[in-house]
């Protein structure tokens, strides 16, 4: 099942634009794939792909897109699940943050033994790290590891986007509840780190509508 949340289109520089399209593969979990992509050269970027889903497939063929690389923004079961599926069908690499790369080739580890559907993936091909630039055509997308929801979460920017994977939500932030996790972590990586960027940078999450930092700073009622 293919669900489209969310649609936004801005000029970056003259001429060119990026666009950015949600997409929900598991209507159990919520998870947002996001696709994201330069409208001018095609160059893209899979984001969290939660599963296996051939009208997503279609729809990259038929945009044209060039699928630069799958970033996963951490190693849960949700977010992860379509990675070995998309990476053969576009050719592309799978990158994870290195504190997460374990996850992908321990069902335990990722969760999916605890949700009655164990698997593992093929191994990343890139460990990224805080602070790494991730390629999408001329756009350089920057990795910002937020650990607390799990040891190896990223949070990925570029101009005045931010996909936040399950680091922070509309007024809400990600379980801290899980192996690995640390409430005091996330609340530091979000506040470091997510804070300190423009107040109208658009917050794109791993589940739920779209934010800004601006609003999140105001009103999530986790970092008053």
């Amino acid at each position: 099942m293919q669900s489209c949340l969310s649609n936004s289109i801005s000029p970056m520089t003259e001429g060119t634009m990026i666009k950015i399209q949600a997409y929900i593969l598991l209507p159990g979990f919520q998870t947002n794939t996001w696709l994201i992509w330069d409208d001018e050269t095609l160059d893209a970027l899979l984001i969290d792909p939660s599963t296996p889903d051939q009208s997503l497939a279609d729809q990259i063929q038929k945009i044209g897109l060039k699928i630069n690389a799958i970033v996963n923004t951490h190693g849960h079961a949700d977010h992860i699940g379509g990675n070995d599926y998309f990476k053969k069908l576009f050719n592309c690499p799978v990158l994870i943050h290195a504190e997460d790369a374990e996850m992908l080739i321990n069902n335990k580890k990722n969760l999916s033994d605890y949700i009655g559907s164990p698997y593992a993936l093929t191994a990343a091909d890139r460990q990224l790290h805080d602070g790494d630039i991730v390629q999408m055509g001329k756009h350089h997308v920057k990795v910002i590891h937020t650990p607390g929801h799990t040891p190896g979460g990223i949070c990925l920017h570029v101009h005045k986007y931010l996909i936040s994977g399950d680091t922070l939500f509309e007024m809400s932030i990600g379980r801290t509840d899980f192996p690995g996790a640390s409430h005091e972590k996330i609340i530091t990586s979000i506040r470091e780190k997510l804070f300190v960027l423009p107040d109208d940078t658009i917050v794109f999450p791993g589940h739920g509508p779209r934010t800004s930092i601006g609003m999140e700073k105001k009103n999530n009622p986790f970092l008053r």
